[in-house]
């Protein structure tokens, strides 16, 4: 068996009730437990009951990355990586899990993270949209002379996403189509994520980093915005990371040439198994979220190893 990587999960991941099946267990309850006195308020409540604020960017992100590091408590246990990453948002709990950054700094920030990334743009006048079908190189291509559009995501071959003011994106679909993708959704954001109209965002969410004690890695940390790993330059990564692309596909072929052939996605959702699977259909693709995927991971784990 090669390496193994632990990949947290995104925003867009969040359910009612995530968390929630593992909470009585000792490690997972302080998680959510130390979040909630971080936060001044119940993120518990926010994950395990029914609420609008689930899905308002500044309740998300902590929510998720909550629920992510109370998973990540119980499976460190059994099983220790070579390498952790995230998408996007999930990068702050690959932080964590790689001791670069304490839990309790890591929810405050994300809490910071998402209201300042809502407030960059007003409502209504940034779009995102996943494009599917066509080559990176020819969705660059296709969008070059649309002004005010950028590639957001790079997901895994053939699935991109793209985002900006509203009407260049929906212009941008048009052309995309037009040159051959299969299909252009648009998405329910809140706001152009990842693209240089959040750039005020990112100038504000620096100062923020100022004020939190990052430490070193114990783990190598595969970082969004290079796809390299992450060296000594982490507050500057951060900051470029909100209104820069997410090179999650760059991310994973690294891994992939070093060796890596296990990934296991923690939190919420398997968005991130779906893209490492067109990556490369041969990899060990597993994924923890609850005590049954806990346990099927884990048997699966020690049936690689005999």
């Amino acid at each position: 068996m090669g390496k193994i990587a632990f990949m947290f999960s995104g925003q867009g991941a969040q359910y009612t009730g995530m968390g929630e099946d593992i909470s009585d267990l000792p490690s997972a309850l302080e998680i959510f437990n130390s979040a909630d006195e971080a936060l001044g308020f119940s993120i518990s409540d926010i994950c395990f009951n029914e609420s609008d604020k689930l899905n308002i960017t500044e309740f998300t992100q902590p929510a998720i990355l909550t629920t992510s590091i109370a998973l990540y408590a119980e499976l460190k246990k059994y099983i220790t990586p070579d390498a952790v990453m995230g998408l996007s948002l999930g990068e702050y709990s690959a932080l964590v899990a790689s001791n670069a950054l304490e839990f309790t700094d890591a929810v405050k920030l994300v809490n910071k993270r998402g209201k300042l990334m809502t407030e960059a743009v007003p409502t209504g006048v940034g779009s995102m949209a996943a494009i599917l079908g066509l080559s990176s190189d020819l969705v660059a291509k296709t969008i070059q002379d649309i002004d005010g559009v950028y590639i957001s995501n790079y997901n895994c071959p053939k699935q991109y996403v793209i985002g900006g003011y509203k009407e260049a994106v929906q212009k941008a679909m048009v052309a995309l189509k037009e040159a051959g993708a299969r299909r252009t959704v648009e998405l329910n954001v809140s706001g152009p994520f990842h693209t240089p109209l959040l750039k005020h965002a990112a100038r504000q969410l620096s100062a923020e980093f100022d004020k939190v004690n990052f430490g070193s890695n114990d783990i190598p940390v595969v970082m969004n915005f290079t796809g390299e790993y992450l060296g000594d330059n982490l507050k500057s990564l951060l900051t470029s990371q909100v209104m820069g692309s997410v090179r999650f596909e760059e991310s994973i072929k690294l891994l992939e040439a070093d060796g890596f052939d296990t990934f296991i996605e923690v939190g919420p959702g398997r968005v991130l198994s779906g893209f490492v699977k067109k990556v490369n259909k041969a990899f060990t693709i597993l994924n923890v979220e609850d005590k049954a995927s806990l346990e099927v991971t884990l048997l699966k784990m020690e049936e690689q190893n005999d």
